[in-house]
C-alpha cells in the first residue's frame, strides 16, 4: 500500500506537522472541555452559558476536522487518539462535579486565551513552510480569539 504524500518536506514538513498536531490536540481537548461544562453546568446564568459552549464545542469539532484533513493531504498521520491528547494537551480541566457559571467562564476564558497564543504562534511558523495551512490555521485563530472575547466579556 502507498503512502499518502503531499508537496512539502523535509524541516518544512516537520514545522508543519508539530503546529497541525498541536492545533489538534487543542481544539479536541477544548470540544471535550467545553462539553464537560456544559453538561454539568449550575447557576444564574446557566442558559446563555450553556448554549455558548455548545458554540465552542462545534467550533472545536468543526476545524479539528479541516486540520486533521490538512495534515493527510500533505502526508502527515494526525493523531486524536485520547491517550495522545490526554498525555499531551496544554489545556488546564476542569474540576468533576457541578460548575458554577462563573467558575465556568473564567476557566473557559483562560484555556480559550492559552490556544489563543498558541494559535497565533502556529500561524507565525508556517507562514514560510506553508500558507495553506496558514491559512487554516488562521480561520482558528479567528474563530477561538471570537469566544475568547465572548466569555471575556462575561467575567
Amino acid at each position: 500500500m502507498a503512502a499518502i504524500t503531499g508537496p512539502i518536506s523535509g524541516d518544512a514538513k516537520n514545522v508543519v506537522a508539530d503546529a497541525l498536531q498541536g492545533a489538534l490536540v487543542d481544539l479536541i481537548d477544548l470540544s471535550l472541555v467545553a462539553k464537560q461544562a456544559h453538561w454539568n453546568l449550575i447557576g444564574s446564568h446557566f442558559r446563555p452559558i450553556h448554549l455558548q459552549l455548545d458554540e465552542v464545542t462545534e467550533l472545536a469539532r468543526t476545524h479539528m476536522d479541516s486540520i486533521a484533513e490538512r495534515a493527510v493531504a500533505l502526508g502527515i498521520n494526525p493523531d486524536g487518539r485520547s491517550a495522545t491528547v490526554a498525555r499531551s494537551t496544554k489545556l488546564g480541566q476542569l474540576e468533576s462535579g457541578w460548575l458554577e457559571d462563573g467558575k465556568v467562564v473564567a476557566t473557559i476564558t483562560d484555556i480559550l486565551d492559552g490556544i489563543s497564543k498558541r494559535m497565533h504562534e502556529r500561524v507565525r511558523t508556517t507562514d514560510e513552510p506553508d500558507p495553506v495551512t496558514q491559512d487554516l490555521l488562521i480561520a482558528v485563530a479567528q474563530d477561538v480569539d471570537k469566544q475568547h472575547w465572548m466569555f471575556q466579556a462575561q467575567r
